[in-house]
């Protein structure tokens, strides 16, 4: 009987280890499901997220440091463009009358004066390299100094306090943005709206239907930044900056582009409503309720400024 009882327990003891070894390889087998699983999703999503994250990086850097333009863009800007978004800097004395290659005489740049103290000292730097007389230790159009200027209260043109200050709070109010990003927005606008004898209250309106104020947004067929900007389909009006496309989502080479692809559109179709039709890509008689909405807007932010909407 003692033999039978021992054979039992040894039979039980086996029983009961084969039940937990069981058990610990039913765990390890749902765990390394999980892990092949996770792997799975791993390896299929990073790479885009990889991607996302480079995309968004570039942008941050592009958007914050001094934009590189290359050389024809600063034919193409006046010195109210300059003085908006330069910081100030030295600039030689001697050799102010040199023409550089590309046909800009430096003293068109020379030094505004309003008594002693000067308004621009400078605005390039390298970007005319090829000139006799360099300019030092400037800064190019970029949106980390229009935010300066809005912090240090710089006007621009065809603007004066009191309607900045209504334009940035209705903004920043309805479209959660920071004031001094609101400010350094309408800034951009009124200077780039002058260079495309556009209302800039306009830009403003179409940013605000196409992005809400959202300079990284893209839509699903791949319209980037505040005004919604095709960089595949626009590569070359991009070819001004050293960045490429990438700067579709740098919010004033969005702004200057965007500008320049409404304009266009303006003037082919002969109106604002039928420049608007053509920007959000509509071929036949609607455009989707899309011009009203713009319009509409338009006519808020200008209601918000006291500055009568300009066709």
């Amino acid at each position: 009987m003692a033999v039978f009882d021992s054979g039992n327990l040894v039979a039980r003891s086996a029983k009961s280890m084969m039940h937990q070894l069981s058990e610990l390889v039913h765990v390890c087998a749902i765990y390394l499901g999980i892990a092949v699983l996770v792997t799975i999703v791993l390896t299929a999503s990073v790479p885009a997220l990889r991607d996302q994250a480079h995309q968004i990086h570039s942008a941050l850097l592009v958007a914050l440091r001094p934009d590189g333009l290359k050389e024809n863009m600063i034919a193409s800007f006046s010195l109210d463009s300059l003085r908006l978004f330069s910081k100030e800097a030295s600039m030689p004395d001697n050799d102010m009358n040199n023409t550089d290659s590309v046909g800009v005489e430096t003293s068109d740049l020379d030094v505004v004066v309003e008594g002693n103290q000067p308004l621009l000292k400078g605005a390039i730097d390298g970007v005319l390299a090829t000139t006799k007389s360099k300019l030092a230790s400037g800064t190019h159009l970029s949106f980390a100094n229009a935010l300066s200027a809005t912090v240090e209260g710089r006007p621009v043109s065809g603007l004066n306090a009191t309607q900045a200050q209504a334009i940035r709070s209705y903004l920043a109010r309805k479209y959660k943005i920071a004031h001094n990003v609101a400010g350094a927005l309408v800034n951009t606008a009124f200077v780039i709206g002058a260079e495309r004898n556009l209302d800039p209250q306009l830009l403003l309106a179409v940013i605000a239907i196409e992005s809400r104020y959202n300079p990284y947004a893209e839509s699903h067929v791949g319209a980037q930044g505040l005004m919604q900007v095709m960089p595949r389909v626009h590569q070359d009006k991009f070819a001004i900056f050293e960045e490429g496309t990438v700067a579709a989502l740098n919010p004033v080479a969005n702004m200057w582009v965007g500008s320049q692809i409404l304009s266009d559109c303006i003037r082919r179709r002969s109106s604002v409503e039928g420049g608007l039709a053509c920007y959000v890509g509509a071929t036949g008689p609607s455009d989707g309720g899309y011009g009203a909405k713009v319009i509409s807007e338009w006519r808020r932010i200008a209601l918000a400024s006291g500055i009568p909407v300009k066709r």
